[in-house]
């Protein structure tokens, strides 16, 4: 029986981690010892990686408690788990899609920005957020010539 810190070193993890999982049910310590120390069985070890490098696919801690408990059902088989792991993949792809969409429209407010003697009123990649927060166009300015006047 492996106590948590040795849980903990053995998996490159901290003992506060090591309690995370515990909460999340991810992870349970086979017994406790007479003095309240949480034991845990070698197969611990390599659980705690399953789920660090689940974590390091993409997958969140509740598909990793989902592909774990496939593990534990009779009736599970692989295609379940390539399930998982296809809804997975679909997620990545919708927010690499959505990432690349702010991406472009991040080029096209700098490729915007094409005076770098504007004053801070008429920069377009704050005036363009600024509008994002209040839900339309920010309004413009007037004109520095036109507020020297004023």
């Amino acid at each position: 029986m492996l106590t948590i810190g040795k849980i903990a070193r053995a998996t490159g993890v901290t003992i506060d981690a090591v309690r995370y999982y515990e909460r999340e049910r991810l992870l349970a310590p086979a017994r406790k010892s007479r003095a309240g120390y949480r034991l845990y069985g070698a197969d611990t070890v390599r659980r705690l990686k399953f789920i660090r490098h689940a974590q390091q696919c993409g997958f969140s801690l509740a598909e990793i408690r989902e592909l774990l408990e496939l593990r534990t059902r009779e009736r599970s088989c692989c295609k379940d788990v390539r399930s998982v792991a296809i809804a997975k993949r679909a997620q990545l792809d919708a927010r690499i899609e959505a990432l690349q969409e702010l991406a472009q429209a991040l080029d096209r407010l700098i490729e915007a920005c094409d005076d770098d003697a504007k004053p801070l009123d008429d920069c377009p990649i704050l005036g363009a957020l600024e509008g994002a927060f209040q839900g339309e166009s920010r309004p413009r300015a007037a004109p520095a010539a036109n507020r020297a006047r004023s």
